[in-house]
Order: C-alpha cells, then sequence, then structure tokens
C-alpha cells in the first residue's frame, strides 16, 4: 500500500468516527457548557474539599 493510500483511509476512518459519534451523542450545545474559567465570575465553587465546612 502505497503511502497516501493509508492516509486517504486513516483519514476516512476518522471523518466516519466523527460522524458516527455526533449520530449516537448527538452534537455539543457550546451554551450548555459551563465557563473553563469562572475567575471573577460569581460562580460558587462546589464539589471539592475546600468547599466543606
Amino acid at each position: 500500500m502505497s503511502r497516501p493510500l493509508v492516509a486517504l483511509i486513516a483519514l476516512s476512518a476518522l471523518a466516519a468516527l466523527l460522524v458516527w459519534d455526533a449520530a449516537v451523542s448527538g452534537l455539543p450545545q457550546p451554551y450548555a457548557f459551563p465557563a473553563a474559567l469562572a475567575l471573577g465570575s460569581g460562580a460558587a465553587p462546589t464539589g471539592a474539599h475546600c468547599t466543606q465546612n
């Protein structure tokens, strides 16, 4: 097998995996995720050891 053919097969498999994953689980909703960095957002931390009294 030539190198371009192997690359084409690998990219096709990756594209098929992405399409299958999107079909099974649905596309991500970017506005439903929490902020990656909550610096100064006013959101209280939860679930960490420092939140226990």
